[in-house]
């Protein structure tokens, strides 16, 4: 199947505060990217034939795949409720970092990837089932939960999942005085903090976020907008796939 053209999603820099942080710059970013760009983004469906529906997301040099299955028939889901039961499971391949032993925390990501994409999904629609999502990260290149969470929804959508909207999800760090928006590796080993937005861009609804670090208020704000304005952008470019592919097939 065709894949989407590598496309940019860049928040709209309106604001006019935004312009302090560019104060006392005495540093560049090492893909030299301005701090409020994001990476080229790829996106394809349609990648693992076996699956009900996948997806492989490439953002930079972080690439990930993602495999949806089901639902199927879950003796768990009966037990416990008439709405369907959504399994997730974040995995790295060994070749994947540089440094061995670098996010091997799969729980807690797949723990994360279950919350943000739960609210997004209408578990009504297949009760006492299960949806399993396996996301495997072939390359980690920084920012590797937003660009996992952002290629399971579309993987979902592709294998005709129901949702209220698809989820995009965009981090910022903190560097000193200055946010960079969709850190590399580099960059987020030496972040003094970072935050994370996962939302629904068409219903304009977070359905989870994360901070980490010490941050002010004004900053939170600032970093805020800035990843939900890339969300929207980055949404835009998931429909955008969604849409190809459909008319390929």
């Amino acid at each position: 199947m065709a894949g989407k053209p590598t496309t940019t999603y860049s928040p709209s820099p309106n604001q006019r505060k935004k312009q302090a942080i560019f104060k006392d710059v005495d540093w560049v970013r090492p893909d030299g990217r301005t701090f409020h760009a994001c990476r080229p983004a790829f996106l394809r469906t349609g990648a693992v034939n076996a699956a009900s529906g996948s997806a492989y997301a490439e953002f930079g040099n972080t690439k990930v795949i993602v495999s949806v299955f089901g639902p199927r028939e879950s003796k768990k889901a009966m037990m416990y409720s008439d709405t369907g039961r959504l399994n997730c499971n974040v995995s790295y391949t060994t070749f994947s970092s540089p440094t061995r032993g670098q996010g091997s925390d799969h729980k807690e990501l797949s723990s994360m990837l279950h919350k943000s994409l739960e609210g997004a999904i209408i578990l009504e629609t297949f009760p006492k089932t299960t949806v399993d999502i396996f996301a495997l990260v072939l390359e980690s290149g920084g920012s590797d939960l937003p660009v996992i969470i952002s290629c399971a929804s579309l993987a979902l959508a592709d294998a005709g999942i129901m949702m209220f909207d698809l989820v995009a999800s965009v981090s910022v760090s903190c560097l000193g005085k200055n946010l960079v928006i969709d850190p590399t590796s580099e960059e987020e080993s030496y972040q003094d903090g970072s935050l994370m937005i996962m939302c629904m861009p068409s219903r304009n609804e977070v359905t989870q976020l994360t901070l980490t670090g010490e941050w002010s208020t004004s900053k939170i704000h600032e970093a805020m907008e800035l990843c939900l304005d890339a969300c929207l952008k980055l949404g835009e470019i998931m429909r955008s796939c969604l849409k190809e592919a459909a008319s390929a097939s």
